[in-house]
């Protein structure tokens, strides 16, 4: 194989290709140290009785938390969600786009190489003409010709262009974040979903004893309202005490119909969370008790941060913000670029591969802007400003989840003592009806005090079911702020 006169720069070339690779180790730009955070030893509110401390376990799979209400319904409902619901579908979406991203950026770290081949024809001519004789005799002539030829040629060629400063280096670690950054949001999605279907049904079961303690009251105004009219026919009763009584049968209706409503709206509400839609989604009503409060590993204030999904999605971008400061900065030194072409050519295909003449041509190439009217600097500034914004927004996110868990333990203290004050409230106003029902049959009270006495239990008996679902709610809460669940969930315990 001939090499032409070009390749005497070859050695030159290998030479500046081994000191590129020498130097490729080198990064411009600050490396990543975490920002400091207020870290409380511990949280201020105090768990409730029986909760154990948890062992850090963010390295391993979120557990299947919803388990522990004890609800095969409601673990059905959640893995389907986490199966269809079009929002997580997206979320893996967009973790996928990243990866593709950090492919592309990683490409830039090695040689580009090409080939091409091609055939070309030439083709020329020409011609003369005689002159016509005088006399006896003349003649004319005349002649022309056209030649034709093919070059055949393929050629290769590379390119490169060494990372002698960390450019790429310092963009492939944005990217890497970026793509933590993108699967931590996605498992945020994924615990916000489930949350959002478990609160969701939490609802829906509260609103099915809700409507049949409607069901139950109306059903004993219903009895009231046959009694006073009996007691009216009887002439023991007044016309006033029918009427009051007809109102408030009336009114209780009128509240089952609104209470209807809302179960209608949150079985919907479900529909949409697992992927369906609301005309092919059914939840038949469940009379049963509500679930109880699961008992959740209680972690300290440190751990959290290794947990919480969000949290390690805002300290990802804070690592990236960081890495495209270095990439800014690497702008300032001159870029290599390395290549070389290969060519041969011959008069036809088999010419070409039977005696090859490579005509080599290796380049080395140097680029440094001398002068941008302070557009780096200001690109620098740029990356170093994104930055401070990024870890301001880490140390508010962190701030977000400590305020999470201590609002969500406080819930579930104070409510805690609220159930049972209502348990008592509730047990005091049906002693109430029950007296107060014996002195007007006995003609010793009015019928507006038997009204204000049922009243007074039907708000009770609401108002104690509404201090249980918030409570479930705020357990919830709990588990999400902590970061999801546990790989095995504890028991359960009484509300």
């Amino acid at each position: 194989m001939r090499l032409d006169g070009s390749a005497r720069s070859l050695p030159v070339v290998l030479s500046a290709l081994l000191s590129a690779l020498l130097l490729a180790g080198c990064a411009v730009g600050p490396d990543y140290r975490r920002p400091e955070l207020p870290v409380p030893a511990e949280f201020r509110q105090q768990p409730p009785a029986g909760w154990q401390p948890a062992q850090a376990r963010d390295h391993e799979p979120r557990g299947a938390w919803w388990t522990a209400y004890g609800d095969p319904q409601l673990s059905q409902l959640v893995e389907q969600a986490l199966a269809a619901n079009p929002t997580v579908a997206a979320g893996e979406a967009a973790v996928r786009q990243a990866r593709a991203q950090l492919g592309q950026t990683e490409s830039a770290r090695f040689p580009t190489l090409g080939a091409g081949a091609g055939v070309s024809t030439s083709r020329s001519g020409g011609g003369s003409n005689g002159g016509a004789g005088t006399g006896t005799g003349g003649g004319a002539g005349g002649s022309g010709g056209v030649a034709s030829g093919e070059t055949w040629r393929l050629s290769l060629d590379a390119s490169w262009e060494p990372d002698l400063f960390g450019r790429v280096r310092r963009s492939v670690e944005a990217g890497q974040a970026v793509v933590a950054a993108g699967e931590a949001d996605h498992e945020s999605i994924r615990l916000a979903v489930a949350a959002q279907v478990v609160a969701t049904y939490l609802d829906l079961r509260t609103a099915d004893l809700q409507q049949k303690l409607l069901d139950d009251t109306a059903t004993a105004y219903a009895r009231s309202r046959t009694l006073t009219g009996n007691r009216y026919q009887a002439g023991v009763a007044a016309r006033v005490d029918v009427v009051q009584a007809d109102v408030q049968y009336k009114s209780i209706q009128a509240q089952r119909l609104d209470a209807e409503l809302g179960r209608q709206t949150l079985e919907s509400a479900l529909a949409i969370l697992v992927g369906q839609p609301p005309a092919t989604f059914r939840l038949e009503p469940v009379a049963g008790a509500l679930p109880t409060v699961p008992v959740t590993p209680l972690l300290l204030p440190s751990e959290l941060l290794l947990r919480r999904p969000d949290v390690a999605a805002a300290e990802r971008s804070v690592v990236a913000a960081n890495a495209r400061i270095g990439v800014a900065e690497a702008a300032w030194f001159p870029s290599f670029g390395l290549s070389a072409s290969a060519s041969l050519r011959a008069g036809s295909l088999g010419d070409l591969f039977s005696s090859p003449a490579w005509l080599w041509s290796p380049a080395l190439s140097i680029a440094q802007a001398l002068f941008d009217a302070g557009l780096r600097r200001s690109i620098v500034d740029q990356q170093r400003a994104a930055w401070e914004g990024q870890v301001a927004g880490y140390r508010q996110t962190v701030l977000t989840a400590f305020k999470e868990v201590e609002d969500n333990l406080a819930a579930l203290r104070i409510l805690e003592s609220g159930i049972a004050l209502q348990q008592e409230t509730l047990a005091a106003t049906r002693l109430l009806l029950t007296l107060t029902d014996n002195q007007y049959q006995a003609g010793v009270a009015n019928y507006l005090n038997v009204i204000t006495a049922q009243t007074s239990a039907l708000s009770a008996e609401r108002s104690l079911l509404d201090l249980q679902r918030r409570r479930l709610l705020a357990s919830v809460q709990l588990v999400r702020a902590l970061g999801g669940g546990w790989v095995d969930p504890a028991p359960t315990t009484s509300p």
